[in-house]
């Protein structure tokens, strides 16, 4: 593809500056999409996976590289699913999508474990399917949706519940070969509501959720972990801007691992 075809009279949709900016500033620190690559861009229908579509369809006119990139909805095999809409979305904005079936919500009849997370459950199944529709149509590159708020999110999830110290990785290669990244990660979480709105999108939510048909209880952990941060925020309107701080300045050799510690004066080797 070169520049003439990139700029071409495509309809658009419009992106605030800043929320570009930071996704431009993100791919270009942790180099995730470039020259000649193939990315899948896994479309749930929320506003995150929505705003990445035109994200990267901004990227791709604009960019001083070439690459491809489709849209894939995983399709569970619920009663009652319709994805044809976000189809048409993407038709409208020249994007190339693709409704992949699978029998994800059939096979959890037999395959959950009792009191087991339910989301879990779908979130691992729908990334499968991802990645299988990735490998057999030779992509290189599957980008998710995730934005900073759920790495905030996710890093005090572990700690409070797993008992470790770990987030999302903007990228990273999976055991299948191809790279896993996540172009929204250094965005918040309301500047994708904005966009959304602002546009009077259509959108997904949690409705869509096979765990939604399931008599369970929800999860609380996530849930009350955004809540918790939301308090945090409304008394610190800084606090997430530490978070990001704190993200890309650690001092290993201050916590209770000495592997992971850098000091002349101490033995780490046993």
């Amino acid at each position: 593809m070169n520049h003439t075809q990139r700029r071409s009279k495509a309809k658009t949709i419009p992106m605030s500056k800043r929320l570009l900016k930071v996704i431009g500033k993100t791919n270009a620190t942790f180099k995730l999409i470039g020259e000649g690559d193939k990315v899948l861009v896994g479309l749930s229908g929320g506003k995150d996976s929505l705003a990445l579509i035109h994200a990267l369809k901004h990227m791709q006119r604009h960019a001083p590289f070439s690459f491809e990139f489709e849209a894939c909805t995983i399709q569970y095999g619920m009663p009652n699913e319709h994805y044809t809409f976000l189809s048409e979305h993407c038709k409208m904005y020249e994007i190339k999508h693709t409704i992949y079936d699978t029998n994800i919500f059939e096979v959890s009849q037999d395959t959950i474990r009792e009191n087991s997370s339910f989301c879990s459950y779908f979130s691992r199944m729908r990334r499968g399917a991802l990645y299988s529709f990735a490998e057999e149509h030779g992509f290189n590159k599957v980008a998710l949706g995730h934005h900073f708020d759920d790495t905030v999110e996710s890093f005090f999830m572990n700690m409070f519940y797993n008992g470790s110290m770990r987030a999302l990785a903007p990228i990273y290669k999976t055991s299948r070969g191809f790279h896993l990244i996540r172009p929204l990660i250094e965005t918040r979480e309301r500047q994708l509501y904005d966009f959304a709105k602002e546009n009077a999108l259509q959108t997904i939510g949690d409705e869509a959720c096979p765990a939604m048909l399931k008599e369970v209880k929800m999860p609380h952990a996530r849930a009350s972990t955004k809540a918790w941060l939301a308090e945090l925020e409304a008394q610190n309107k800084d606090v997430f801007k530490m978070f990001k701080a704190s993200f890309k300045h650690i001092h290993d050799d201050t916590l209770l691992d000495p592997t992971r510690w850098k000091r002349d004066d101490i033995d780490t080797s046993l």
